[in-house]
């Protein structure tokens, strides 16, 4: 393969299978620097890469309308990298590019047209991380760095230090982050409501000036309001009123995030602020957690040595393991400092 001018990748994935794909991404860029990089994601998940200094062109696509597409204007692309087995996009990049990279798809025919064909990975074997940067290995890109990327821009750093000053104020810290449920399909990673009560009230008793921002989507509105209505004097709901990119952007702000395993969650991996994040028996941390991460505490139920069992209950991360590690957490970050820790 000759020295690509254009690389297209192709990641149509959740949140954070999207995150997760950053390093790889990343080190495709940093192996060919002088390519023009176009990334085609999901409509929903798209401006999840927007910012990022590595990406040329940021667009999406989806399966059921790749199916139309590519099929005039001849080979646009050097190379195309596809993750994920959804064969209609991988014959879409067949289409439009010279050479492909893809993992083996069950389509011995569209195998047959790879140039580049990865073995799939075994679920469960390895981080999500390095999973997926096991793709463009086969292409001989490599990379030790595996933090994940995002970027808030200047304008949306902007936005969120005035929705805080008029939504919060200026007097009241820390800002402390809770993002307390999954999407309904996993409902089963999400932590008791009442666990994140008892948690804001040791918050609450420790720092008096304590304000929580509590995420979400409208899913898991009757939570997070009622949450919020507990402790609606040092509370603000957010849930189901931002779009993902406001949510990142107010979340660079926190002092302290906890959450349970899921997109936002991933999002706040990113951004560098202290943070703890509860993970189930079937989805544990060393699978998920951010990697290259400092001020990150992860905490695995206590059956995540176990075969998964996505039948085992939350319940079974005690509260007092998730306060304590909070609390470490504050006892080194500067913005406690006016509190009594």
């Amino acid at each position: 393969m000759r020295v690509p001018k254009t690389i297209l990748v192709i990641n149509v994935s959740r949140i954070g299978d999207t995150l997760l794909a950053t390093p790889a991404i990343r080190a495709l860029a940093e192996h060919w620097p002088d390519a023009e990089l176009t990334v085609l994601a999901h409509p929903g998940r798209q401006e999840l890469l927007l910012n990022l200094p590595f990406i040329d062109h940021v667009g999406d696509i989806e399966k059921n309308r790749a199916r139309w597409l590519g099929h005039f204007g001849g080979k646009q692309y050097d190379l195309a990298v596809v993750f994920g087995f959804d064969v209609p996009l991988v014959k879409y990049a067949l289409r439009v590019a010279h050479s492909v990279c893809a993992f083996r798809q069950q389509d011995e025919a569209v195998n047959r047209q790879l140039v580049f064909a990865a073995e799939p990975y075994v679920p469960n074997s390895g981080h999500i991380a390095k999973l997926q940067l096991g793709l463009v290995q086969t292409l001989g890109v490599d990379t030790d760095n595996l933090a994940l990327a995002y970027r808030v821009g200047d304008d949306e750093a902007e936005w969120a230090r005035e929705t805080l000053s008029r939504d919060v104020g200026n007097v009241s810290r820390p800002l402390i982050g809770l993002q307390i449920a999954s999407f309904p399909t996993k409902a089963y990673r999400d932590w008791p409501l009442e666990n994140f009560a008892e948690i804001c009230e040791r918050a609450r008793l420790r720092w008096p000036s304590v304000h929580f921002l509590i995420f979400g989507g409208s899913a898991e509105a009757q939570r997070t309001e009622a949450l919020h209505q507990r402790f609606k004097d040092c509370s603000t709901l957010y849930a189901g009123r931002l779009t993902l990119r406001q949510t990142g952007a107010l979340m660079q702000r926190l002092d302290l995030f906890l959450g349970v395993d899921t997109g936002p969650t991933h999002i706040m991996g990113t951004l560098g602020r202290p943070m703890v994040v509860l993970y189930h028996p079937a989805h544990s941390s060393w699978k998920l957690a951010p990697p290259a991460r400092r001020g990150f505490v992860a905490i695995d139920h206590p059956q995540a040595a176990s075969v998964d069992q996505e039948t085992a209950s939350m319940a079974g991360i005690g509260v007092d393991a998730v306060w304590e590690a909070m609390r470490a957490l504050a006892e080194n970050e500067a913005s406690f400092a006016g509190n009594t820790l």
